[in-house]
């Protein structure tokens, strides 16, 4: 009879169990609250350095600095929380949306209020049209990447096409503020140097600023290939170079962090037109072994 009441009692107590969730099933919507509130951290930082120009005693390099470092962990904890969530299997719609609602403050309010703000910081005496011209050049970066992330979103149950495995569909998010806040990053890291002033004022020209946020919330509203290193592959051949390469990567970080990622940055802005004739031969090659016609329209590879 023990046996029978302490199986009744189990059964009780299922319908309880149901309703209650692991813990771990929060650490990856943690990590992209933490990202959100990088990215707001930084947009606070940016516009107290300004404020520190309107006073009269300019914000130091190392201060916007810190609001790209802010960024920086934006960009890692991004990184991580959907790999933590498929690790943990705590995968979930909540996660999904929370994720996207922190990818339009990091990467699409954020940089463009940076560059808005330090732009300004250049010429606190800016003519009142030129100022709009520019809030208005951030305002169309950040909708370009509401744009983009909504398109992503809406992508998601469509497969990807093979010779597209390769290829975001246009710069991803995270992408996109790297790219944007290229000039800043050689800007400021020249600026630390005390090397080459005529680069770091032209860079930080507002005139400049706006065509670089113009220029890249097009590229990620496109729908132009851009590279998508996660599901490359390199040839045994060329394992050796490709290890050479990433190790004097890492070793131009460690000596001189900001200038190094810059630089990359502008690297990355100028795979965009090659990509493209990559992607148009691999597509044709496609075609002519499948003797199929492209299908419109085409689902993104993977990440936003």
């Amino acid at each position: 009879m023990s046996r029978f009441r302490l199986r009744g009692r189990r059964r009780k107590n299922r319908p309880a169990l149901r309703d209650r969730i692991p813990l771990r099933a929060i650490a990856p919507n943690l990590i992209t609250s933490t990202a959100a509130c990088a990215g707001i951290t930084s947009i606070v930082i940016s516009a107290t350095n300004f404020s520190k120009t309107l006073a009269g005693t300019p914000a130091s390099p190392r201060d916007w600095f810190m609001a790209l470092f802010a960024l920086l962990v934006a960009c890692i904890c991004d990184a991580m929380d959907g790999r933590v969530a498929r690790l943990l299997n705590a995968s979930s719609k909540l996660g999904a949306e929370l994720d996207s609602l922190a990818d339009f403050v990091n990467f699409g309010v954020a940089p463009a209020m940076f560059m808005y703000f330090w732009c300004l910081s250049g010429q606190p005496d800016m003519p009142p049209h030129v100022k709009n011209l520019l809030l208005g050049s951030a305002l169309f970066y950040a909708l370009c990447d509401a744009f983009r992330l909504a398109r992503f979103n809406t992508m998601l149950e469509q497969p990807t096409i093979p010779y597209w495995k390769n290829f975001f569909l246009g710069v991803p998010a995270p992408g996109g503020c790297w790219m944007v806040l290229t000039p800043a990053i050689l800007a400021l890291s020249f600026t630390v140097k005390e090397t080459a002033p005529l680069v770091s004022n032209a860079f930080q020209n507002p005139w400049f600023g706006m065509s670089m946020l113009l220029f890249i919330g097009v590229l990620m509203a496109s729908r132009l290939p851009t590279i998508s290193l996660k599901s490359l592959h390199i040839s045994r051949a060329y394992l050796l170079p490709t290890m050479a390469g990433c190790l004097l990567l890492v070793a131009f970080l460690a000596t001189n962090f900001w200038l190094t990622l810059g630089a990359v940055g502008a690297g990355y802005i100028a795979t965009v037109p090659f990509v493209g004739l990559i992607f148009l031969k691999v597509r044709a090659k496609y075609l002519r072994d499948h003797g199929q016609a492209e299908p419109s329209p085409a689902a993104p590879a993977s990440a936003n």
